[in-house]
């Protein structure tokens, strides 16, 4: 993939992350007492309530595959190599896929109440 796409990703997932984290922070401050939000109950719910579970996951996909681009922006500019970087991309790749497969399933197992 050319690297313009990739950083038309990275700008991407950057501005969906922004809006979707805004909505997040609002959801907790309009629906009630920011410390009651935080209780485990109330936590549980916010899992159990699938449009906002929906909204977690698309949060925690952006997230990830911005971070770790970024991640990978940054050890590409420390070091210049085909092999080095072939290395940094595919271990990039491989621990967003990580993370992302263990916060799906986190999600998914809390939103099913298997917690």
């Amino acid at each position: 993939m050319r690297e313009s796409t990739i950083m038309k990703i990275h700008y991407g997932t950057a501005l969906g992350a922004v809006v979707l984290v805004a909505v997040h922070i609002l959801f907790r401050i309009t629906m009630m007492d920011y410390g009651e939000s935080l209780e485990y109950q109330n936590v549980l719910a916010n899992y159990k309530f699938v449009p906002y579970a929906i909204m977690l996951e698309i949060i925690l996909v952006l997230l990830s595959v911005h971070g770790f681009n970024g991640l990978r922006v940054i050890l590409l500019e420390l070091k210049q190599g085909r092999s080095y970087e072939k290395a940094v991309t595919y271990g990039c790749v491989a621990a967003m896929a990580g993370l992302v497969a263990y916060g799906s399933r986190t999600i998914l197992m809390t939103s099913m109440g298997m917690t």
